[in-house]
């Protein structure tokens, strides 16, 4: 979950990106207001279009209010002009119809139960052209996961909704808007790490089992198989060194560019292939190649888990889960594929190294591929 902080919101701080951001938001729709200007056109100036969300967990309730401008409410409803609202006798007799509007565009959602939210009072905020809001929800149980998902006002493409989250003196904050528009929280108590664990965990299994460049990767190193020794030192040492960069990154200490880290994960699966076969004399360095290399897969781990948007409170229990749901991912995979590689060598020993020369090319060629689309075509190429 991000940790951004909301401009201006009830009871938020200020943050220096979201200060730009908004400036950059104030700037795009000024230049929109001067060309409405220029033209003579009737239609007045839409404003920067933000909602704002503050929910306070406390034990078996959640305390919230809605901040919502009187442009967005007044096109919804209807009223026009949008000032009216801001008459205390127009915004009570338009209290029920906007509590009702809004109610099923902010879902909160406990341990995967939906909550019935309790709106009661809409106050005029003159000062901020805005509408306040408060809404009640009641928990059976203070809630290990909560996630809430705001979609205000659909019919504006550009509209946003900073959602402020306090439990206790913790505060956690989010951006939501039409391409993100739900945010997951787990709370500070032993049931939130575990919920958090838990769905870490299966997150690193799953991105292991199903990303394409590491299975390579570790198919490139099994290629020519080895003793169980050989094939022990081979997955301890590429753990060892994704486990090191992996927190390194996630922490915050050393954060390499992904424009870099990509290509380079590209450039290690070219180089186990090419090393397999120019291997010779017996030697085999697959192990230090699975060190060295698997290092800046740890980035590439680090950077599936910053987008994640962790909370820092649960980012070392987070950081924990991911790993070993890495690790759970990692030993299905070797164990499998050194399985099915022996049991073919043991068959035809003819036939194992054919697969292993082919299956070498095959590597090179997939990692030379992913090394231009990285670093040519960042956006992907067909």
């Amino acid at each position: 979950m991000s940790r951004r902080l909301a401009p201006n919101a009830p009871g938020g701080r200020k943050h220096p990106a979201l200060r730009a951001r908004r400036l950059l938001r104030a700037l795009r729709f000024s230049a929109l207001s001067a060309l409405a200007l220029l033209t003579a056109a009737p239609a007045r100036a839409h404003p920067a279009p933000f909602s704002y969300v503050d929910l306070h967990l406390d034990g078996r309730t959640i305390e919230g209010t809605l901040v919502v401008h009187m442009f967005d409410a007044g096109h919804d409803l209807g009223v026009d002009p949008p000032e009216r609202l801001l008459t205390p006798s127009v915004a009570a007799a338009n209290a029920q119809a906007l509590m009702a509007l809004v109610s099923p565009r902010l879902v909160v959602v406990a341990d995967g139960r939906a909550l019935q939210g309790t709106w009661s009072t809409v106050e005029p905020l003159p000062d901020r052209q805005s509408l306040l809001l408060h809404v009640r929800y009641a928990l059976d149980a203070p809630p290990a996961a909560l996630s809430v998902t705001a979609r205000m006002f659909p019919y504006d493409p550009y509209h946003e909704t900073f959602l402020n989250l306090y439990e206790g003196s913790d505060l956690t904050q989010a951006i939501l808007d039409r391409g993100n528009d739900r945010v997951d929280y787990f709370a500070g108590t032993l049931r939130g790490t575990i919920a958090v664990g838990r769905k870490l965990a299966a997150m690193g299994a799953r991105h292991i089992l199903v990303g394409p460049d590491h299975l390579l990767f570790l198919f490139g190193l099994l290629l020519l198989g080895g003793s169980m020794a050989q094939l022990a030192w081979l997955a301890t040492a590429f753990t060892a060194a994704h486990t090191v960069t992996l927190s390194l990154a996630a922490l915050n200490i050393v954060m390499p560019s992904s424009r870099i880290v990509e290509p380079a994960i590209a450039l290690s699966i070219v180089y186990v292939g090419a090393d397999n076969l120019l291997i010779r004399g017996g030697r085999d360095v697959r192990g230090w190649i699975a060190c060295a290399f698997g290092g800046m897969h740890g980035f590439g781990f680090a950077n599936v888990l910053r987008g994640m948007e962790l909370s820092r409170r649960a980012l070392v229990a987070s950081l924990v889960a991911f790993n070993l749901g890495v690790e759970a991912g990692q030993i299905v995979v070797v164990v499998l594929l050194a399985w099915a590689l022996a049991a073919l060598r043991a068959r035809s020993e003819t036939a194992g190294r054919q697969l292993a020369f082919a299956g070498s090319v095959v590597v090179i060629a997939a990692g030379a591929f992913w090394f231009v689309q990285r670093v040519f075509f960042p956006g992907g190429i067909s």
